[in-house]
Protein backbone atom coordinates (compact mmCIF):
# COMPACT_ATOMS: atom_id res chain seq x y z
CA UNK A 1 0.00 0.00 0.00
CA UNK A 2 1.20 3.52 -0.77
CA UNK A 3 3.05 5.00 2.22
CA UNK A 4 0.90 8.14 2.22
CA UNK A 5 -2.16 5.99 2.93
CA UNK A 6 -0.46 3.82 5.57
CA UNK A 7 0.80 6.91 7.39
CA UNK A 8 -2.63 8.52 7.67
CA UNK A 9 -3.70 8.80 11.33
CA UNK A 10 -5.88 6.04 12.70
CA UNK A 11 -9.45 6.95 13.58
CA UNK A 12 -12.09 5.42 15.80
CA UNK A 13 -15.80 6.12 15.62
CA UNK A 14 -16.27 4.74 19.15
CA UNK A 15 -13.38 6.62 20.79
CA UNK A 16 -11.30 3.41 21.00
CA UNK A 17 -13.59 2.00 23.68
CA UNK A 18 -13.07 -1.60 24.78
CA UNK A 19 -15.56 -4.13 26.15
CA UNK A 20 -14.21 -3.47 29.65
CA UNK A 21 -14.87 0.24 29.19
CA UNK A 22 -18.50 -0.44 28.22
CA UNK A 23 -19.05 -2.78 31.14
CA UNK A 24 -17.58 -0.33 33.63
CA UNK A 25 -19.75 2.49 32.27
CA UNK A 26 -22.90 0.38 32.41
CA UNK A 27 -22.21 -0.66 36.01
CA UNK A 28 -21.50 2.94 37.03
CA UNK A 29 -24.66 4.21 35.29
CA UNK A 30 -26.79 1.50 36.92
CA UNK A 31 -25.46 2.22 40.41
CA UNK A 32 -25.84 5.98 39.94
CA UNK A 33 -29.44 5.64 38.72
CA UNK A 34 -30.31 3.22 41.51
CA UNK A 35 -29.12 5.71 44.13
CA UNK A 36 -30.98 8.56 42.37
CA UNK A 37 -34.29 6.67 42.47
CA UNK A 38 -34.05 4.90 45.84
CA UNK A 39 -31.79 7.21 47.76
CA UNK A 40 -29.67 4.21 48.69
CA UNK A 41 -26.14 3.56 47.54
CA UNK A 42 -25.42 0.30 45.75
CA UNK A 43 -22.16 -1.46 44.92
CA UNK A 44 -22.59 -4.32 42.44
CA UNK A 45 -20.21 -7.24 42.69
CA UNK A 46 -19.29 -9.23 39.63
CA UNK A 47 -21.35 -12.27 40.63
CA UNK A 48 -24.52 -10.30 41.49
CA UNK A 49 -27.48 -11.15 39.23
CA UNK A 50 -27.80 -7.53 38.13
CA UNK A 51 -24.10 -7.48 37.17
CA UNK A 52 -24.45 -10.66 35.12
CA UNK A 53 -27.40 -9.17 33.24
CA UNK A 54 -25.45 -6.00 32.56
CA UNK A 55 -22.43 -7.97 31.38
CA UNK A 56 -24.58 -10.02 29.01
CA UNK A 57 -26.17 -6.86 27.62
CA UNK A 58 -22.76 -5.15 27.31
CA UNK A 59 -21.47 -7.83 24.93
CA UNK A 60 -24.36 -7.21 22.53
CA UNK A 61 -23.97 -3.45 22.86
CA UNK A 62 -20.24 -3.65 22.22
CA UNK A 63 -20.81 -5.79 19.11
CA UNK A 64 -23.13 -3.08 17.84
CA UNK A 65 -20.48 -0.44 18.58
CA UNK A 66 -17.89 -2.42 16.65
CA UNK A 67 -20.29 -2.63 13.73
CA UNK A 68 -20.75 1.15 13.86
CA UNK A 69 -16.97 1.63 13.94
CA UNK A 70 -16.40 -0.64 10.93
CA UNK A 71 -19.27 0.94 9.02
CA UNK A 72 -17.82 4.39 9.55
CA UNK A 73 -14.36 3.29 8.47
CA UNK A 74 -15.70 1.85 5.23
CA UNK A 75 -16.05 5.44 4.01
CA UNK A 76 -12.29 5.92 4.43
CA UNK A 77 -9.75 4.70 1.88
CA UNK A 78 -7.30 3.48 4.52
CA UNK A 79 -9.75 0.92 5.92
CA UNK A 80 -12.24 0.07 3.15
CA UNK A 81 -12.25 -3.42 1.64
CA UNK A 82 -14.29 -5.57 -0.71
CA UNK A 83 -17.53 -4.07 -1.95
CA UNK A 84 -17.08 -0.99 0.23
CA UNK A 85 -13.82 -0.24 -1.59
CA UNK A 86 -15.52 -0.75 -4.96
CA UNK A 87 -18.06 1.89 -4.01
CA UNK A 88 -15.32 4.31 -2.96
CA UNK A 89 -13.61 3.72 -6.29
CA UNK A 90 -16.84 4.50 -8.14
CA UNK A 91 -16.80 8.01 -6.65
CA UNK A 92 -13.58 8.63 -8.58
CA UNK A 93 -14.56 6.67 -11.67
CA UNK A 94 -12.18 3.81 -10.86
CA UNK A 95 -13.25 0.18 -11.28
CA UNK A 96 -11.54 -2.90 -9.91
CA UNK A 97 -9.59 -4.73 -12.63
CA UNK A 98 -10.90 -8.14 -13.55
CA UNK A 99 -8.69 -11.23 -13.79
CA UNK A 100 -6.38 -11.18 -16.81
CA UNK A 101 -4.65 -13.97 -18.75
CA UNK A 102 -0.91 -14.46 -19.09
CA UNK A 103 0.80 -13.76 -22.41
CA UNK A 104 3.90 -15.20 -24.04
CA UNK A 105 5.79 -15.20 -27.33
CA UNK A 106 5.78 -18.52 -29.20
CA UNK A 107 8.07 -19.41 -32.09
CA UNK A 108 6.55 -21.55 -34.86
CA UNK A 109 9.28 -23.35 -36.77
CA UNK A 110 9.03 -25.22 -40.10
CA UNK A 111 10.67 -28.56 -40.77
CA UNK A 112 12.36 -26.84 -43.73
CA UNK A 113 12.08 -23.60 -45.68
CA UNK A 114 9.19 -23.69 -48.17
CA UNK A 115 8.75 -22.08 -51.62
CA UNK A 116 5.47 -20.57 -50.44
CA UNK A 117 4.08 -18.68 -47.47
CA UNK A 118 2.98 -20.77 -44.48
CA UNK A 119 0.16 -19.18 -42.48
CA UNK A 120 -0.19 -19.51 -38.71
CA UNK A 121 -3.91 -18.72 -38.20
CA UNK A 122 -5.21 -16.60 -35.35
CA UNK A 123 -6.42 -18.84 -32.55
CA UNK A 124 -3.84 -21.58 -33.13
CA UNK A 125 -3.43 -23.36 -29.82
CA UNK A 126 -0.28 -24.47 -28.05
CA UNK A 127 -0.05 -26.09 -24.63
CA UNK A 128 2.30 -26.86 -21.79
CA UNK A 129 1.24 -30.48 -22.14
CA UNK A 130 -0.79 -30.29 -18.96
CA UNK A 131 -3.85 -28.08 -18.45
CA UNK A 132 -2.90 -24.68 -19.85
CA UNK A 133 -3.62 -23.64 -23.42
CA UNK A 134 -2.36 -20.54 -25.23
CA UNK A 135 -3.81 -19.14 -28.46
CA UNK A 136 -2.17 -16.91 -31.05
CA UNK A 137 -3.55 -13.37 -30.87
CA UNK A 138 -3.29 -12.70 -34.58
CA UNK A 139 -2.51 -14.37 -37.87
CA UNK A 140 1.19 -14.60 -38.67
CA UNK A 141 2.98 -15.76 -41.82
CA UNK A 142 6.29 -17.50 -42.38
CA UNK A 143 7.69 -15.88 -45.50
CA UNK A 144 9.11 -17.77 -48.48
CA UNK A 145 12.58 -19.02 -47.63
CA UNK A 146 12.16 -18.36 -43.90
CA UNK A 147 11.89 -21.13 -41.33
CA UNK A 148 10.11 -19.52 -38.37
CA UNK A 149 7.93 -16.71 -37.11
CA UNK A 150 7.21 -15.45 -33.57
CA UNK A 151 3.62 -14.89 -32.53
CA UNK A 152 2.13 -13.36 -29.36
CA UNK A 153 -0.12 -15.81 -27.54
CA UNK A 154 -2.62 -15.44 -24.72
CA UNK A 155 -3.49 -18.02 -22.08
CA UNK A 156 -7.06 -19.27 -22.21
CA UNK A 157 -7.21 -19.43 -18.41
CA UNK A 158 -7.42 -16.11 -16.58
CA UNK A 159 -5.27 -15.48 -13.54
CA UNK A 160 -1.75 -15.99 -12.28
CA UNK A 161 -1.89 -19.71 -13.06
CA UNK A 162 -0.55 -19.04 -16.56
CA UNK A 163 2.54 -17.19 -15.30
CA UNK A 164 6.01 -18.57 -14.87
CA UNK A 165 6.20 -21.09 -17.72
CA UNK A 166 9.85 -20.75 -18.72
CA UNK A 167 11.15 -20.80 -22.28
CA UNK A 168 10.62 -24.23 -23.84
CA UNK A 169 7.93 -25.32 -21.40
CA UNK A 170 5.04 -24.55 -23.77
CA UNK A 171 5.90 -26.94 -26.58
CA UNK A 172 2.81 -28.91 -27.58
CA UNK A 173 1.13 -27.81 -30.82
CA UNK A 174 -2.53 -28.60 -30.23
CA UNK A 175 -3.74 -27.54 -33.70
CA UNK A 176 -1.36 -29.10 -36.25
CA UNK A 177 -0.32 -26.98 -39.22
CA UNK A 178 1.23 -28.47 -42.34
CA UNK A 179 5.01 -28.08 -42.52
CA UNK A 180 5.20 -26.72 -38.94
CA UNK A 181 7.63 -28.90 -37.02
CA UNK A 182 7.47 -27.21 -33.60
CA UNK A 183 5.92 -24.44 -31.56
CA UNK A 184 7.86 -23.36 -28.47
CA UNK A 185 7.69 -20.33 -26.19
CA UNK A 186 10.85 -18.21 -26.30
CA UNK A 187 10.24 -16.30 -23.07
CA UNK A 188 8.65 -16.85 -19.68
CA UNK A 189 4.90 -16.37 -19.64
CA UNK A 190 3.80 -13.41 -17.55
CA UNK A 191 1.08 -10.83 -17.07
CA UNK A 192 -1.61 -13.16 -15.77
CA UNK A 193 -3.45 -11.66 -12.84
CA UNK A 194 -6.20 -12.64 -10.47
CA UNK A 195 -8.93 -10.11 -9.81
CA UNK A 196 -7.30 -6.95 -8.45
CA UNK A 197 -6.50 -7.12 -4.75
CA UNK A 198 -7.85 -4.59 -2.27
CA UNK A 199 -4.32 -3.25 -1.67
CA UNK A 200 -3.59 -2.61 -5.36
CA UNK A 201 -7.08 -1.18 -5.92
CA UNK A 202 -6.62 1.17 -2.95
CA UNK A 203 -3.40 2.49 -4.47
CA UNK A 204 -5.10 3.20 -7.80
CA UNK A 205 -8.00 5.00 -6.14
CA UNK A 206 -5.51 7.18 -4.25
CA UNK A 207 -3.67 8.00 -7.48
CA UNK A 208 -6.86 8.55 -9.49
CA UNK A 209 -6.89 12.39 -9.26
CA UNK A 210 -3.50 12.38 -11.02
CA UNK A 211 -5.12 10.62 -13.95
CA UNK A 212 -7.89 13.14 -14.58
CA UNK A 213 -5.64 14.75 -17.20
CA UNK A 214 -3.05 13.33 -19.56
CA UNK A 215 0.14 11.92 -18.08
CA UNK A 216 2.99 14.22 -17.30
CA UNK A 217 3.47 14.33 -13.53
CA UNK A 218 5.11 11.26 -12.03
CA UNK A 219 1.92 10.15 -10.24
CA UNK A 220 -0.08 10.48 -13.46
CA UNK A 221 2.22 8.05 -15.25
CA UNK A 222 2.01 5.72 -12.23
CA UNK A 223 -1.78 5.87 -12.28
CA UNK A 224 -2.08 5.17 -16.00
CA UNK A 225 0.47 2.34 -15.77
CA UNK A 226 -1.40 0.70 -12.89
CA UNK A 227 -4.65 1.12 -14.86
CA UNK A 228 -3.37 -1.25 -17.57
CA UNK A 229 -6.00 -3.99 -17.58
CA UNK A 230 -4.10 -6.93 -19.12
CA UNK A 231 -1.85 -7.52 -16.10
CA UNK A 232 -1.65 -6.87 -12.38
CA UNK A 233 0.90 -4.07 -12.11
CA UNK A 234 2.74 -3.72 -8.81
CA UNK A 235 5.40 -1.13 -8.12
CA UNK A 236 6.00 1.57 -10.75
CA UNK A 237 8.99 3.89 -11.04
CA UNK A 238 8.90 6.94 -13.34
CA UNK A 239 12.06 8.88 -14.17
CA UNK A 240 13.12 11.50 -16.71
CA UNK A 241 16.80 11.03 -17.61
CA UNK A 242 16.65 13.88 -20.16
CA UNK A 243 14.18 16.67 -20.89
CA UNK A 244 11.08 15.33 -22.66
CA UNK A 245 12.24 11.73 -22.07
CA UNK A 246 10.23 9.54 -19.72
CA UNK A 247 11.22 6.05 -18.57
CA UNK A 248 8.62 3.86 -16.87
CA UNK A 249 9.78 0.73 -15.08
CA UNK A 250 7.42 -1.62 -13.31
CA UNK A 251 7.04 -4.94 -11.56
CA UNK A 252 4.05 -7.23 -11.54
CA UNK A 253 2.05 -7.40 -8.32
CA UNK A 254 3.72 -10.69 -7.35
CA UNK A 255 7.14 -9.05 -7.67
CA UNK A 256 8.15 -10.74 -10.93
CA UNK A 257 9.84 -8.91 -13.78
CA UNK A 258 7.69 -8.01 -16.79
CA UNK A 259 8.52 -9.67 -20.10
CA UNK A 260 9.51 -7.73 -23.20
CA UNK A 261 6.11 -8.52 -24.69
CA UNK A 262 4.29 -7.10 -21.68
CA UNK A 263 6.46 -3.96 -21.68
CA UNK A 264 5.49 -3.36 -25.29
CA UNK A 265 1.82 -3.72 -24.41
CA UNK A 266 2.11 -1.24 -21.55
CA UNK A 267 3.98 1.13 -23.88
CA UNK A 268 1.11 0.90 -26.34
CA UNK A 269 -1.34 1.65 -23.52
CA UNK A 270 0.63 4.72 -22.35
CA UNK A 271 1.20 5.99 -25.89
CA UNK A 272 -2.51 6.64 -26.31
CA UNK A 273 -3.13 10.22 -27.44
CA UNK A 274 -5.35 10.75 -24.38
CA UNK A 275 -2.57 9.75 -21.98
CA UNK A 276 0.90 10.70 -23.22
CA UNK A 277 1.75 14.37 -23.72
CA UNK A 278 2.77 15.07 -27.31
CA UNK A 279 6.27 16.19 -26.30
CA UNK A 280 7.16 13.12 -24.21
CA UNK A 281 9.35 10.41 -25.70
CA UNK A 282 8.36 7.38 -23.68
CA UNK A 283 10.13 4.12 -22.86
CA UNK A 284 8.70 1.24 -20.84
CA UNK A 285 11.31 -1.09 -19.39
CA UNK A 286 11.76 -3.83 -16.84
CA UNK A 287 13.94 -2.90 -13.85
CA UNK A 288 17.48 -4.21 -13.69
CA UNK A 289 17.92 -6.98 -11.15
CA UNK A 290 20.50 -6.55 -8.38
CA UNK A 291 21.28 -9.95 -6.91
CA UNK A 292 21.87 -10.80 -3.27
CA UNK A 293 22.07 -13.94 -1.16
CA UNK A 294 20.39 -14.81 2.12
CA UNK A 295 22.40 -16.82 4.65
CA UNK A 296 21.71 -16.68 8.37
CA UNK A 297 21.58 -18.76 11.52
CA UNK A 298 19.03 -18.17 14.25
CA UNK A 299 18.64 -19.36 17.84
CA UNK A 300 15.71 -19.49 20.23
CA UNK A 301 15.44 -19.11 23.99
CA UNK A 302 15.66 -22.24 26.12
CA UNK A 303 12.39 -21.23 27.76
CA UNK A 304 10.75 -21.49 24.32
CA UNK A 305 11.86 -25.09 23.72
CA UNK A 306 8.27 -26.34 23.72
CA UNK A 307 7.47 -23.86 20.96
CA UNK A 308 10.52 -24.66 18.83
CA UNK A 309 8.56 -26.21 15.95
CA UNK A 310 6.06 -23.37 15.73
CA UNK A 311 8.86 -20.79 15.94
CA UNK A 312 10.70 -22.47 13.08
CA UNK A 313 7.53 -22.28 10.98
CA UNK A 314 7.09 -18.63 11.94
CA UNK A 315 10.70 -17.87 10.96
CA UNK A 316 10.15 -19.50 7.56
CA UNK A 317 7.08 -17.31 7.07
CA UNK A 318 9.04 -14.24 8.19
CA UNK A 319 11.70 -15.01 5.61
CA UNK A 320 9.10 -15.04 2.83
CA UNK A 321 7.64 -11.80 4.17
CA UNK A 322 11.11 -10.23 4.07
CA UNK A 323 11.73 -11.42 0.51
CA UNK A 324 8.43 -9.88 -0.58
CA UNK A 325 9.23 -6.63 1.22
CA UNK A 326 12.73 -6.49 -0.24
CA UNK A 327 12.01 -7.48 -3.85
CA UNK A 328 8.59 -5.95 -4.62
CA UNK A 329 9.74 -2.30 -4.62
CA UNK A 330 12.03 -0.76 -7.23
CA UNK A 331 15.02 1.08 -5.76
CA UNK A 332 14.60 -0.31 -2.22
CA UNK A 333 17.99 -0.72 -0.53
CA UNK A 334 18.98 -4.23 0.54
CA UNK A 335 18.55 -3.98 4.30
CA UNK A 336 19.46 -6.93 6.59
CA UNK A 337 18.19 -5.02 9.64
CA UNK A 338 14.64 -5.55 8.45
CA UNK A 339 15.33 -9.29 8.13
CA UNK A 340 16.64 -9.38 11.70
CA UNK A 341 13.59 -7.51 12.97
CA UNK A 342 11.17 -9.90 11.26
CA UNK A 343 12.95 -13.08 12.39
CA UNK A 344 13.16 -11.89 16.01
CA UNK A 345 9.49 -10.92 15.88
CA UNK A 346 8.74 -14.48 14.74
CA UNK A 347 10.19 -15.79 18.02
CA UNK A 348 13.94 -16.10 17.53
CA UNK A 349 16.23 -15.04 20.37
CA UNK A 350 18.95 -13.75 18.05
CA UNK A 351 20.01 -13.91 14.41
CA UNK A 352 23.50 -14.15 12.92
CA UNK A 353 23.33 -12.88 9.35
CA UNK A 354 26.18 -13.66 6.97
CA UNK A 355 24.40 -12.10 4.03
CA UNK A 356 23.00 -9.87 2.86
CA UNK A 357 24.99 -6.88 4.04
CA UNK A 358 23.50 -3.45 3.59
CA UNK A 359 23.68 -2.37 -0.04
CA UNK A 360 22.17 0.60 -1.80
CA UNK A 361 19.94 -0.10 -4.78
CA UNK A 362 20.02 2.50 -7.51
CA UNK A 363 16.91 3.87 -9.23
CA UNK A 364 15.78 1.54 -11.97
CA UNK A 365 17.14 -1.50 -10.13
CA UNK A 366 15.39 -4.00 -7.89
CA UNK A 367 16.77 -6.55 -5.45
CA UNK A 368 16.58 -10.19 -6.58
CA UNK A 369 17.25 -13.20 -4.34
CA UNK A 370 19.81 -15.64 -5.76
CA UNK A 371 20.61 -18.18 -3.03
CA UNK A 372 19.01 -18.93 0.32
CA UNK A 373 20.44 -20.81 3.27
CA UNK A 374 18.75 -20.72 6.67
CA UNK A 375 20.13 -22.67 9.63
CA UNK A 376 18.36 -23.33 12.91
CA UNK A 377 21.11 -23.14 15.54
CA UNK A 378 19.11 -24.62 18.41
CA UNK A 379 18.26 -23.30 21.86
CA UNK A 380 20.33 -21.05 24.13
CA UNK A 381 19.98 -19.91 27.71
CA UNK A 382 17.70 -16.91 28.01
Amino acid sequence: MIAEIENLPDVSFIDDKTLDDVQEEMLADYQEKYEEITGKSLVLRRADPESLKLYAASVQIYHMMLHIDVSGKMDLLKYAYGGFLDNLGALRGVKRKEAAPATVKVRFTLSAAQPFVVTIPEGTRVSDGDVLYFETDETREIAIGETYVDAPCTCQTDGEEGNGLIAGQIATLVDPIAYVDSAVNTETSAGGADIESDEDFTDRIYLAPSGYSVAGPRDAYKYHTKSFTDAAIGDVEVTSPEPCEVEVRFLLSDGTMPSETLCKKVLGHLNDDNIRPLTDRLSVLAPTGQGFNIRFTYYINKSDTDKAVSIQSAVAAALQEYISWQTHTIGRDINPSVLTKMVVAAGAKRVVIESPVFETVSPGHVARVQEQSVTYGGVEDD
